[in-house]
C-alpha cells in the first residue's frame, strides 16, 4: 500500500474510461434508439470536487452519448472525448493541453481498450470488476465496482494523499 501512496502524491490529474467505470456497463435501449446509463452521485461529487481544485480531468470513451457530455459537462469536466475508436489520440491531446507527462496521470479503466493506456500512465487502476486482463496489470484495484463508487475512491484516496481532501473547497458543491 505505500508504494501506491508514494505514487498517488506525485500524481497530477486525472482520466477515466466511462462504461463499467463510471457506470455498471448496462445500458437501457429505448425505442427510439437513445441509449441511458446510470451513473453515481458520489464518483460526481468527488469528480467536481478535484476539478474545482484545478486537477485536470479527462472522460475517454469509445462510446458517444449526448447524455455521457451533459452529465460531465455538469460535473465540470472540460476535456470530454467519446466515439474514441484508438483512445492514444485522446491521450496525447490531453497531455499536450496541460503539458503534462505520462507518469502524471492516474488512468482508470474496466476493459481491453484501456490496456494501452494503463501500460503507459504513473497510476493504473480499474474497477473490482474490471476484465481479467486488466485486473492483472493495475496498480490499484479499488474494492467498488464500476458504477458503485470505484472514480470517488481513486480521487479521494488522491486528495487524501496530497492533504487536499478536507479544504474549505470539500463543503461545497
Amino acid at each position: 500500500m505505500q508504494l501506491i501512496h508514494s505514487k498517488l502524491k506525485k500524481a497530477k490529474a486525472f482520466i477515466f474510461d466511462v462504461d463499467g467505470v463510471m457506470t455498471d456497463g448496462s445500458v437501457i435501449a429505448t425505442e427510439d434508439g437513445h441509449f441511458l446509463r446510470n451513473f453515481n452521485i458520489k464518483d460526481g461529487y468527488a469528480i467536481q470536487h478535484a476539478v474545482k481544485l484545478n486537477y485536470p480531468i479527462a472522460i475517454i470513451s469509445g462510446g458517444s452519448s449526448n447524455g455521457v457530455i451533459k452529465r460531465f459537462e455538469i460535473l465540470g469536466v472540460k476535456d470530454i472525448y467519446t466515439g474514441q475508436k484508438h483512445k492514444k489520440t485522446a491521450f496525447d491531446e490531453f497531455l499536450n493541453r496541460y503539458q503534462l507527462r505520462p507518469e502524471d496521470i492516474i488512468y482508470m479503466g474496466d476493459d481491453i481498450p484501456d490496456y494501452p493506456l494503463l501500460k503507459l500512465v504513473g497510476v493504473s487502476c480499474c474497477p473490482a470488476d474490471a476484465a481479467i486482463d486488466i485486473l492483472s496489470i493495475c496498480d490499484y484495484v479499488s474494492p467498488y465496482a464500476g458504477g458503485k463508487g470505484c472514480v470517488r475512491d481513486i480521487i479521494e484516496k488522491t486528495l487524501k494523499v496530497q492533504e487536499r481532501w478536507w479544504v474549505e473547497e470539500s463543503f461545497m458543491w
